[in-house]
């Protein structure tokens, strides 16, 4: 390899660096514009002005508004993951993470990671009658959470620590009653969180003692 191959590449090397840098501070930005104004206010010129970037630019790194909108999702999905279900994960399987996953998911939107709260609460009743990528993307991420819950009840259940239940049908009250809480919480309901936890502590029954 010559000397200005070299050069060549490191040049192209750190071009591709920054523009995945920009790629995420453009795309975590458009989290908080979608999570107030849904993936459909997202636009290129909008980001370009919020940000002080040219709309050339943010078109060259995205390519159309669709792809910008996966960008988003993705992002916010990495958010997620990183304030709710890696700091549960920590925690033993069944009962003591399934509290975690919950109160890890209050402490998301309240006070919000994102301005406008759970970015899929505001999302998803956006797009559940636009069949396409978006929705799908969307739908997914709930699909993982859910499951994610579900997998946790059924740890617990033959732990235990609760008496048997639904585990599918138990993760979808549980969500609904978050994604309630959101919506409480945005239009200042102050009691909405305690509400969360005393709906759980009534779901998660302890087991009859043998």
């Amino acid at each position: 390899m010559t000397e200005m191959t070299q050069a060549y590449e490191a040049v192209t090397d750190g071009r591709l660096l920054r523009g995945a840098r920009s790629r995420q501070t453009i795309a975590r930005h458009a989290v908080d514009v979608a999570s107030l104004e849904s993936l459909d206010g997202l636009s290129l010129g909008r980001l370009a002005h919020d940000l002080g970037l040219s709309k050339s630019g943010i078109q060259a790194l995205f390519g159309t508004k669709e792809k910008l909108q996966l960008a988003t999702i993705e992002a916010a999905g990495r958010a997620f993951d990183e304030a709710v279900v890696r700091p549960a994960i920590a925690q033993a399987a069944g009962l003591p993470r399934l509290r975690a996953l919950v109160e890890r998911w209050i402490a998301y939107v309240d006070p919000p990671l994102f301005p406008g709260g759970c970015f899929w609460a505001a999302n998803l009743p956006a797009f559940d009658s636009q069949p396409g990528p978006i929705r799908d993307a969307l739908a997914t991420q709930q699909r993982v959470w859910r499951g994610l819950l579900a997998d946790e009840l059924r740890h617990a259940a033959a732990g235990g620590d609760i008496a048997p239940l639904d585990s599918v049908r138990a993760a979808f009250l549980i969500d609904a009653v978050l994604t309630a809480s959101n919506t409480a919480l945005r239009l200042g309901d102050r009691d909405a969180t305690e509400t969360v936890r005393r709906f759980i502590d009534g779901l998660l029954a302890p087991a009859d003692p043998p």
